[in-house]
């Protein structure tokens, strides 16, 4: 069997005996000499490159992404019967460090310090004697309210830092009930949570369900001292809605890793909202463990064992 790696990151999976490995360029799409493989690992290809192939290797059985969001991959068009699975669990630290660092960010009023220091100002206003739940957006964790809209592994490694810090914390996914010690709500009640919430954490996939899912409607249910922190998918936010929301005052700040459309676009009107904190998609970039899951099933696949991280499709 023959096993393609991207060159993208040192990926040294063991894998069993009788596996032929290849590294390809990851900037380009496989090469025709290697269109006979039956397993391929995908990491930091465009989605151009990798659906110039999807068709044209008909040996293949299996497609690993090590992208959380599997859904560049299913987007190339493979085949039905190739088994994609996805890098969930590869990015929950890094995604959640960001996500966290992006919070607080907001919270202890980092951009307004940055912006006080770019003008050699001392600001008064955002040190010494203070309230510590003064009216307006909440300046501390300590007991602020955060929903984290997408609970996955993710979404949960980053609540119990958060409850760490004192927040209260509730998760909204698909279907309600109790994970990993949260109180998790359905999608379909998310309208009646947003107005008691202080931080909303959107950590979504990108399908037609979560298009634009904070739209303007939503946004506008949300208190006026709340926060947005977005560090899934840039399509799960109406960004025009934001931009007006922000321009409005009617929500106190947002923070986006990631934008519909990236790079985002010199001239969008984001660069420029007010309270709006814009990182380049950097929460992830460095799957963690990625050899240890190609290892795994590559020896699931050879043994004709269940994968982890199938992807139902």
């Amino acid at each position: 069997m023959k096993l393609l790696l991207p060159d993208s990151l040192p990926l040294s999976p063991a894998v069993p005996d009788g596996v032929d490995v290849v590294t390809y360029d990851a900037g380009a799409p496989v090469p025709d000499e290697h269109l006979d493989a039956e397993a391929l690992v995908v990491w930091g290809s465009a989605q151009a490159d990798v659906a110039a192939v999807a068709g044209r290797m008909p040996a293949l059985r299996w497609v690993q992404t090590l992208s959380a969001g599997p859904d560049s991959v299913l987007a190339a068009g493979f085949a039905d019967h190739v088994v994609v699975t996805s890098g969930v669990g590869l990015h929950s630290v890094t995604v959640t460090e960001h996500a966290l660092a992006l919070t607080l960010a907001l919270v202890r009023r980092l951009p307004a310090a940055s912006r006080a220091q770019a003008e050699h100002r001392w600001a008064r206003e955002l040190g010494g004697v203070q309230p510590l739940h003064p009216q307006g957006p909440v300046t501390t964790l300590l007991d602020a309210r955060v929903l984290v809209w997408g609970f996955g592994q993710i979404g949960q490694t980053l609540a119990g830092l958060l409850r760490g810090l004192g927040a209260h914390v509730r998760g909204v996914a698909r279907s309600a009930g109790d994970r990993a010690g949260f109180p998790v709500v359905a999608e379909e009640d998310l309208e009646a949570e947003l107005p008691g919430t202080d931080v909303l954490v959107m950590i979504l996939p990108a399908d037609a369900s979560t298009e634009r899912a904070l739209d303007a409607p939503r946004l506008a249910a949300l208190p006026g001292h709340a926060y947005v922190v977005n560090v899934g998918r840039g399509t799960t936010v109406d960004e025009e809605a934001l931009h007006a929301a922000l321009s409005a005052g009617t929500i106190a700040g947002a923070a986006l890793d990631v934008t519909a459309v990236e790079p985002l676009p010199a001239d969008s009107p984001l660069w420029d909202a007010p309270n709006l904190v814009l990182t380049p998609h950097a929460a992830g970039g460095r799957p963690v463990g990625a050899d240890e899951l190609v290892a795994h099933n590559v020896a699931a696949l050879v043994a004709g064992q269940p994968l982890h991280n199938v992807v139902e499709r």
